[in-house]
């Protein structure tokens, strides 16, 4: 064997190293700043009037909204559950809108051209053309698959033929920020052409009193950074929602509930619940918009803020944070005097956040006597001179007070038609 020179040899191993450390150093990332475009999800599965109303009135800052269609689940086959649209409340807006594709977990083999694929193919066709047919103006299909990491190889093959059957409508996907360091991610990403990074979510807490978080900032802005250095469009979804999270005698975690929480509501049961911070994500938005990844395109909020949804943002909230300004919650007591001498009394939320049930609030008077008294909404009273104190039970106070709420707390009658008025002091949480 002819030896090669040492000199020769001294130079390649520099030649490697150079080309090992030009490789390793990360490519610059193109940046942007200014405004981003806002879309929401309507991700109910029941078109209720409220629901109805909301799609109609409070679209006005979103470029697009994006409804559910269908969900797939795999029983082992194929269960589809389709969701019953209102298409007339959702073409108002004459915007585009997203139709979106909930699949559930999937323990088969990924082919391209088998029943699977082939009715999944088939699905989406149906929706998208259902929706057209509706007077929609579809911008894109979304695809929300709950896929393993190791298995978004096979997810690949299931985007491009959905995508060859539905084409020229874009194809999109929803991406957990640990995918992005998965290598097959990046070809799904290109398969697809963008997709949309969601960087919420809730981990099952351990007992009741484990700290708890729906969207983690300082985690938010990491993966948003990883994704542009991936340097595929895409969209961060933020989120406006909370849960009634469920434990049970012993602090122990059972179960929770974000639409419908019927079934964790008992005497045996703890409940705690947890709201998506608005200033924590109005900080987001903020950030984003003075500086950013040029390849993230638009913030999607899930969801879209109805009036019978109490586990949600109400909208003056989510439009204060979509402006990245802090919303700020104002509880005050009111006084109403419904017949003379006889008063109702309150509280009202005034401001653009949730605010809590004060545990105590007095109401005060000059020169008459309190003839009668009572208390509602699980508050107390005490009666003193010229005052009456309402004071919250234990399971009350501290309770959300959205925007807008107003939660009717007692009334009293006076021996003469005097001013009352609320001791602004004793709001003590």
């Amino acid at each position: 064997m002819k030896r090669v020179p040492l000199r020769l040899t001294l130079i390649g191993a520099v030649i490697g190293i150079c080309l090992l450390v030009a490789f390793s150093i990360p490519h610059s990332v193109k940046r942007s700043h200014g405004m981003l475009p806002n879309q929401a999800y309507v991700w109910q599965r029941a078109w209720t009037p409220a629901v109805q109303s909301a799609v109609r009135t409070e679209t006005a800052q979103f470029v697009e909204l994006v409804y559910l269609a269908a969900e797939i689940s795999f029983r082992p086959h194929i269960q589809v559950a389709r969701v019953s649209t209102d298409f007339k409340s959702m073409a108002s807006s004459g915007q585009p809108v997203g139709v979106a594709l909930r699949i559930g977990p999937y323990r088969g083999r990924f082919e391209a051209h088998d029943a699977v694929a082939r009715e999944l193919c088939e699905l989406t066709q149906s929706v998208v053309d259902e929706a057209k047919a509706g007077g929609l103006k579809v911008g894109e299909l979304q695809v929300d698959f709950d896929c393993p990491e190791a298995k978004l190889d096979g997810y690949r093959i299931w985007i491009s033929a959905i995508k060859h059957r539905l084409a020229p409508t874009p194809v999109v996907i929803t991406a957990l920020p640990s995918w992005l360091r998965r290598e097959e991610f990046k070809a799904l990403a290109a398969e697809a052409g963008s997709y949309v990074l969601q960087v919420h979510s809730l981990e099952k807490p351990s007992r009741i009193d484990a700290p708890m978080t729906l969207c983690d900032p300082a985690a938010a802005r990491r993966a948003v950074e990883q994704a542009g250095r991936i340097g595929i469009p895409f969209r961060v979804a933020l989120p406006t929602y909370g849960y009634r999270v469920a434990f049970d005698q012993r602090g122990k975690f059972v179960g929770l509930g974000a639409e419908a929480t019927a079934g964790i509501e008992n005497s045996q049961i703890q409940t705690r619940e947890l709201c998506t911070d608005s200033i924590a994500m109005a900080g987001l938005v903020r950030t984003w918009t003075s500086d950013r990844p040029a390849c993230l395109t638009g913030v999607i909020w899930y969801r879209l803020p109805v009036s019978d949804d109490t586990l949600n943002w109400r909208w003056d909230t989510l439009q204060m944070v979509i402006g990245g300004r802090d919303p700020v919650g104002k509880t005050v007591a009111t006084v109403r005097e419904t017949q003379p001498c006889l008063f109702d009394v309150e509280l009202a939320n005034c401001g653009d956040a949730d605010t809590s049930v004060p545990k105590r609030v007095i109401f005060r008077w000059r020169n008459a006597e309190l003839v009668a008294v009572d208390s509602l909404a699980g508050f107390d009273h005490e009666a003193q001179a010229n005052s009456v104190i309402f004071e919250a039970a234990e399971h009350v106070a501290g309770q959300r007070l959205a925007p807008g709420d107003r939660l009717p707390i007692g009334w009293l009658r006076l021996s003469a038609d005097k001013e009352v008025h609320a001791d602004a002091s004793t709001f003590k949480s």
